[in-house]
């Protein structure tokens, strides 16, 4: 018969012995143990990603510059990341970036916007078909739509000649100037001067101007009386006819009162002089040679072609960061130009230059030869300068070549070119009021060596290496025997 005193007395004696003890003990810290793991991940969970993840991508997809971090901690108001992606098809790379700016700051918020099911939100902000994973920032009245076409970048120049695609990511440029954008009410203008055959600023200048927030404007002089009180920089683009001497006397009155100005101007066209355009630099102390300048030093020039030139980068406030880069600048068919004298209130700096075996040819865009000729004028020359004047306020950069920004030139260089340009544009307008973020390549990176060091390697990894093992081999088994241990075959 079935004792209920019996079996709960049973009970209470198994529960008091020694095991039952150590077993509900361990129960407990096991419960304990378990809610601390719990506590601990919960906690890290709420932590923002820019503590929580570590960037071990060879090309720093997650890190941010010190650009974004200026940007985003100087943040006063409130910017909405619109996420565009369908359920189980967001990007990796752009997560995990997007995680690190919703970490920087209070100010930052990130939304994830399912098209399927809002299907009509994307065109409030644009009429282009939306691709998943694009993106829309805005902050009140103001945004900006970035494509996943423009973050994930590729570039087909180099396909022809190497079979391959270069590709990069674009989305901390893409994001950071976004947000800049949406927050600042006042951007700077650059007026891009018409009417004399000028010609249309390159794709990947466009595109860089509109990375760091320069409004660009066409104007002409000719239904004016002066410049416009907002240029902030004025850029002439090769102009293929000269400017009107009225034109160049409202020029100069701007740059004397302090204004910008950017000029592109290659050696001069078959029966075209710009006389009035050039008057402008050399008033201040720069002559423009006449020809098209060839290099005599092999190390001085690209592509076997002596007029695509490979000049030497001089130390300056615009050319130091290329500088410590290591970056080669591509010129190709440029002017010469040379510093004759110094204004009294103007100070020239050369910022490109060819070597001692550089000459001019005369025979411009009619040459028959590289070879030096007579008449031919000698270098070396400076092909871009610098003109200010800390009195005045007054800055002038001058480019003697007016297709150094060609999207393939410019690809050629990897990219120098343009963070030239920028980086004159960012001395003239200020350069906390442009933003310059690198895209990052997705391009494998080779380890590439000399021959030399390549056979030093094999000599090492196939006979010193080796040779040593044997040797050590050799000496262990002789030292034993001499100490009289047997050593086994």
């Amino acid at each position: 018969m079935f004792n209920i005193q019996e079996t709960l007395r049973k009970n209470r004696d198994a529960l008091s012995t020694r095991t039952a003890k150590i077993g509900g003990y361990n129960f407990v810290v096991s419960i304990i143990v378990l809610a601390i793991i719990v506590a601990i991940n919960v906690f890290v969970r709420s932590l923002p990603a820019t503590i929580t993840q570590f960037d071990i991508s060879a090309a720093q997809l997650y890190s941010v510059t010190s650009s974004t971090k200026v940007v985003v901690n100087n943040l006063s108001e409130d910017v909405t990341i619109y996420w565009i992606t369908q359920s189980g098809q967001e990007d990796a790379v752009i997560e995990k970036l997007l995680n690190i700016y919703d970490g920087m700051s209070d100010h930052i918020e990130v939304i994830k916007k399912n098209p399927d099911v809002y299907p009509t939100f994307a065109a409030q902000y644009t009429e282009e078909e939306v691709a998943n994973n694009s993106l829309i920032v805005e902050c009140g009245d103001r945004y900006r739509y970035i494509s996943y076409e423009d973050i994930y970048q590729y570039d087909m120049t180099s396909y022809y000649m190497t079979g391959s695609v270069s590709s990069s990511f674009d989305g901390e440029s893409q994001i950071t100037t976004a947000i800049d954008y949406v927050v600042s009410e006042d951007l700077p203008v650059a007026y891009l001067l018409t009417g004399h055959g000028e010609s249309e600023i390159s794709e990947s200048f466009s595109s860089a101007l509109e990375k760091a927030n320069i409004e660009t404007e066409e104007f002409t002089l000719l239904n004016v009386d002066a410049v416009p009180e907002d240029a902030n920089l004025i850029i002439i683009n090769a102009p293929t006819s000269d400017l009107a001497e009225e034109e160049v006397t409202m020029l100069e009155d701007y740059v004397a009162n302090g204004g910008k100005l950017l000029v592109f101007s290659g050696p001069a066209q078959e029966d075209t002089e710009l006389t009035n355009l050039n008057s402008i630099i050399e008033a201040l102390g720069v002559t423009i040679n006449e020809g098209i300048v060839v290099e005599g030093s092999r190390d001085g020039y690209a592509f076997a072609q002596p007029y695509i030139l490979l000049p030497t980068i001089e130390t300056s406030d615009i050319t130091q960061a290329l500088i410590d880069e290591k970056s080669n600048v591509i010129v190709p068919v440029s002017a010469g130009l040379t510093v004759t004298g110094y204004s009294d209130y103007y100070e020239t700096t050369s910022l490109l230059s060819t070597s001692e075996e550089s000459f001019s040819k005369i025979a411009g865009y009619k040459l028959e030869t590289y070879e030096k000729e007579d008449g031919d004028i000698d270098g070396p020359f400076s092909l871009a300068v610098s003109v200010e004047s800390s009195d005045l306020g007054s800055k002038i950069v001058w480019i003697a070549s007016d297709v150094m920004l060609d999207d393939g030139y410019n690809s050629y260089s990897s990219g120098a070119n343009i963070d030239f340009v920028m980086n004159a544009i960012s001395w003239m307008i200020g350069e906390e009021d442009t933003i310059s973020i690198r895209s990052k390549s997705l391009d494998y990176n080779y380890l590439t060596i000399s021959e030399s060091a390549a056979k030093r390697i094999k000599i090492i990894m196939i006979g010193v290496i080796p040779a040593f093992y044997l040797f050590y081999g050799v000496e262990e088994v002789l030292r034993r025997r001499k100490a009289g241990v047997k050593v086994e075959a």
